[in-house]
């Protein structure tokens, strides 16, 4: 019997190893928040601009780390950094929905003036798997712009 016992325990245990080693390759949400301290942080020390060049170069694993990345938007909606899609940066945003219609800039926007920081849930382009997915961004408040990262789930 301790044999048969011993035999599940080791087969469900080979079962959650994938499960375990997939949530290792993405960010968490505890990562995600202190990432975005970080990076205000840098903003407050650095100033923008050595702040969002940091944000932007891919080869800093601070700003950069598995499907992890900073953005910052003004409170108009304006890209002024992104991680991942240096494309966007300097358009104005606000009006952007994700595949579902959800104005998740909008959004955001109006969670950092209204409340300072928080979670919005969206769909957007995985970097890592290039897939979209699911996505929760947590922001905050920083002077006059947001900043933020986000998991994908």
């Amino acid at each position: 019997m301790k044999a048969v016992i011993g035999a599940f325990a080791l087969s469900l245990s080979m079962l959650t190893l994938p499960l375990a080693a997939s949530a290792a390759d993405k960010g968490s949400a505890d990562e995600a928040v202190a990432m975005v301290k970080k990076a205000a942080a840098l903003i407050k020390s650095d100033g923008k601009d050595k702040a969002f060049a940091a944000f932007s170069d891919t080869g800093n694993s601070t700003f950069h780390d598995r499907d992890l990345y900073i953005y910052v938007y003004d409170l108009n909606g304006v890209a002024l950094a992104h991680g991942n899609n240096p494309k966007m940066v300097g358009k104005p945003l606000i009006g952007l929905k994700d595949n579902e219609g959800k104005a998740m800039i909008k959004e955001m926007v109006d969670l950092a003036k209204s409340k300072g920081k928080g979670w919005v849930e969206f769909k957007w382009p995985n970097p890592v798997t290039k897939a979209v997915e699911a996505k929760a961004g947590y922001v905050e408040k920083v002077d006059d712009m947001m900043v933020g990262s986000g998991i994908y789930k």
